[in-house]
């Protein structure tokens, strides 16, 4: 069985990572969307556990992909999950830039491989700051979120 890790803050999750979700789940047998967290910082804008339940929602179709919480190094999560290799998405150069530094650390420390997969279409250059930043200030981000985290963002904003 392969496995594949996805991590990230995901806060919130946005149409960019869910295409990369579903470009990886055709690739494997399973697909973990790891919500990295660190306890000793304040959760972001959504708590850790708000995140993983929209996320488990928004993917809910695809049936091998799982969603777990994790704090620490990514390595060390791919280990306790059994994952083969890392997902990562790119949007642009300035993404590949740093994420082949973290892709060659991942390798060299702990012998995880990095798969990169790009951001295709109108999803592709979305950024969770941004769609925080319009979504505080009562900006319509619609077009560049699943369902559950608009609702999300909407019980946040506007109670």
């Amino acid at each position: 069985m392969t496995v594949a890790l996805y991590p990230g803050s995901f806060d919130p999750l946005h149409n960019g990572h869910l295409s990369v979700i579903a470009m990886a789940a055709p690739l494997f047998d399973r697909v973990i969307v790891g919500v990295g967290y660190n306890p000793d910082k304040p959760s972001g804008l959504f708590t850790p556990d708000e995140r993983c339940a929209m996320i488990v929602e928004s993917v809910a179709d695809l049936s091998n992909v799982a969603v777990e919480l994790f704090s620490g190094l990514v390595t060390d999560a791919a280990r306790r999950l059994h994952a083969d290799c890392l997902i990562k998405g790119l949007r642009g150069g300035s993404d590949l830039d740093v994420e082949m530094q973290q892709a060659h650390m991942n390798l060299a420390s702990a012998r995880v491989p990095t798969l990169f997969l790009p951001g295709l279409g109108n999803a592709s250059l979305v950024a969770s700051s941004y769609v925080r930043q319009i979504a505080s200030m009562g900006g319509d981000v619609a077009a560049t979120v699943p369902g559950p985290v608009l609702s999300g963002l909407q019980r946040k904003f506007n109670p």
